[in-house]
C-alpha cells in the first residue's frame, strides 16, 4: 500500500504525452520495499509508458572512498534487480538535479524519492522549478510520513514517542511488487559499473579522504542477510546487552539505511514476526529515536551547528567556553586517535578502521571532543567533521542528531559542572561500570 499522506506534488506542472515515466533515485537506492519506485512504476502502467530509473553520482563533501564503494556495490545490484523487472537504469557522472531535469524533456511525469538533508532539500527544489512536467515526491526513508508524525520540532524522545506510536500501525502495511506492463530498451550512456570499472568510476571524484578499509558490503542483500543473521541470534539479548561493545549485539543496520539500501518498513515488518523480548527496545530505536532525528533535521534548519540547539544548552555552553580543560586536543590529533584516553582512542580507531563505531561509544566519543576542544563551537564542528568523514552512516540525520545529543539536543539540563556546564557528562569511570572497558580496546588493537 502506498499511503496518500507519502505522495507530494513539488510543482504545478501537467502530465506530458512523452517517452516515459522517470524516476529519480537519489536516497532510496533499493529496488524492494521502495515506495517511489513502485509508485513510478504504477504511474507508467496508467500510462502505458516504459519505466526509467536515473540516478546522478556526484561529488559529496567530507565523503571519502569507503562511502563510495559502498553505495556503488549496492548501486550495482539495484541495476542488476530493475533489469529482472523490465526497467533501464541510468547512473550518470552528473550534478542530480540537471541530470533529472534533462531526462525529465522526455518524461510524461517524474518520481523522486524524499531526502531530509539541507542539500537533498535544494536538489528537489531545483528539479521541481525545472521541470515542464509534474515532479512527484514519495517519502519512503521512513515509516510515518515526517509531517505526519509531528507538525513541530519535538523536544524529545518522551514528546515524540507518543505521536508516532500512535500512527505506527497505519503506516505498516506491506507494499505490493508491482511489474511494469510496457519494456522497452531505452538508448542511454550509463555509468557500468562491475569489478573491472569500479576504480575508472572512483576516479571521477575527487576525494580528500585516503583510501579506508571497510568491514561491511553494500546492497540490499547484504543488508538482509545481516538483519536474519541479528534477528535469529542476538535479537533476544539486544536490550541488555547492546550498550557493551565488547560484543556483538548490534544489528548494523545504519549503513544500509543511510544509503536507502534497506527499507525501514521492510525491518520492522521482519522485527514484528518475532516474539523476542528485544522486539519492543528494538523498535524504539528504529523507531522512535531514528525518526525523531528525522523530525529534528526536518524542522530545525541549523542541525548542522551549535545554533541547532535548545537554549539552555546553548546558554550554559556559553557560560562555561572559558572554563580551564586539563587536556587540549586539534583535530588532527583526534583524527590520528592520539589522546590519552585508551577508550577514546579505541573508538576512534574503530571508526577509522571500520567505517561504524559502537552507538554507546559515540555517546562517550562526543562528550570527550566537546570536554578537550577550546570552544564548544569548535568542538561541535569537529565532532561533525570526524563523523562525517568517517562513518559510512556520515552525513545522515541520525549522525547530526547524534553529535547534537552530546552537546544537550532531546535532553534534559543535569547538574552543574565545569566545562559541560548543564549538559549531561559522561567519563571513563561510567565506561568500566557498564562493560569491560579495557576489553573494548583489546579488541579495537586486532582489527
Amino acid at each position: 500500500m502506498i499511503h496518500k499522506e507519502r505522495i507530494q506534488q513539488l510543482n504545478d506542472e501537467k502530465i506530458q504525452n512523452r517517452s516515459w515515466v522517470l524516476y529519480w533515485m537519489q536516497s532510496s537506492q533499493r529496488t524492494e520495499y521502495n515506495h517511489a519506485l513502485e509508485y513510478a512504476i504504477l504511474r507508467a502502467n496508467e500510462l502505458e509508458k516504459p519505466v526509467l530509473v536515473f540516478f546522478g553520482l556526484t561529488q559529496v563533501p567530507e565523503a571519502g572512498e569507503r562511502q563510495y564503494v559502498f553505495m556503488l556495490e549496492g548501486l550495482k545490484e539495484v541495476t542488476r534487480q530493475l533489469n529482472q523487472r523490465g526497467i533501464q537504469c541510468v547512473i550518470q557522472h552528473t550534478d542530480p538535479p540537471s541530470g533529472a531535469m534533462e531526462l525529465a524533456q522526455e518524461s510524461c511525469l517524474v518520481v523522486v524519492d524524499r531526502g531530509y538533508l539541507r542539500r537533498e532539500r535544494e536538489w528537489r527544489k531545483k528539479g521541481a522549478k525545472g521541470m515542464d512536467c509534474p515532479l512527484i515526491q514519495v517519502e519512503t526513508n521512513v515509516i510515518v510520513p515526517v509531517e505526519k508524525a509531528s507538525p513541530k520540532e519535538e523536544y524529545s524522545a518522551a514528546t515524540f514517542r507518543p505521536k508516532i506510536m500512535d500512527q505506527l500501525e497505519y503506516y505498516t502495511a506491506p507494499l505490493q511488487t508491482r511489474t511494469p506492463r510496457v519494456q522497452a530498451e531505452i538508448d542511454l550512456p550509463s555509468l557500468i559499473l562491475d569489478t573491472g570499472t569500479m576504480k575508472e568510476v572512483l576516479s571521477l571524484l575527487s576525494m580528500d579522504i585516503p583510501e579506508q578499509p571497510s568491514f561491511y558490503t553494500g546492497g540490499t542483500a547484504s543488508a538482509r542477510t545481516r538483519l536474519n543473521q541479528f534477528i535469529h541470534t542476538s535479537l533476544d539479548s539486544y536490550e541488555s546487552l547492546r550498550n557493551d561493545p565488547t560484543v556483538d549485539y548490534c544489528s548494523h543496520m545504519s549503513p544500509y539505511l543511510h544509503f536507502g539500501q534497506i527499507s525501514p518498513l521492510y525491518i520492522l515488518l521482519e522485527i514484528l514476526k518475532t516474539e523476542s523480548p528485544g522486539k519492543a527496545p528494538y523498535i524504539e530505536q528504529l523507531v522512535v529515536r531514528r525518526e525523531l532525528s528525522m523530525n529534528f533535521i526536518h524542522y530545525n534548519n541549523h542541525y548542522d551547528t551549535m545554533k541547532g540547539l535548545p537554549a539552555w544548552a546553548q546558554q550554559t555552553l556559553g557560560d562555561h567556553a572559558d572554563d580551564v580543560r586539563d587536556y587540549l586536543y586539534t583535530r588532527d590529533q583526534l583524527e590520528q586517535a592520539q589522546t590519552h584516553d585508551p577508550y577514546w582512542n579505541a573508538a576512534q580507531t574503530e571508526m577509522v578502521q571500520t567505517g561504524k563505531m559502537h552507538g554507546y561509544m559515540r555517546m562517550y566519543w562526543g562528550k570527550k571532543i566537546l570536554e578537550w576542544s577550546e570552544t564548544p563551537a569548535e568542538a561541535f564542528n569537529t565532532a561533525v567533521a570526524l563523523n562525517n568523514a568517517y562513518e559510512l552512516d556520515g552525513r545522515d540525520a541520525n549522525g547530526y542528531t547524534g553529535v547534537a545529543w552530546c552537546f544537550g539536543k532531546h535532553d534534559r539540563p543535569w547538574k552543574e559542572r565545569s566545562i559541560f556546564g548543564k549538559v549531561r557528562y559522561m567519563n571513563d569511570s561510567g565506561l568500566e561500570r557498564k562493560f569491560d572497558a579495557q576489553a573494548y580496546v583489546e579488541k579495537v588493537s586486532q582489527l
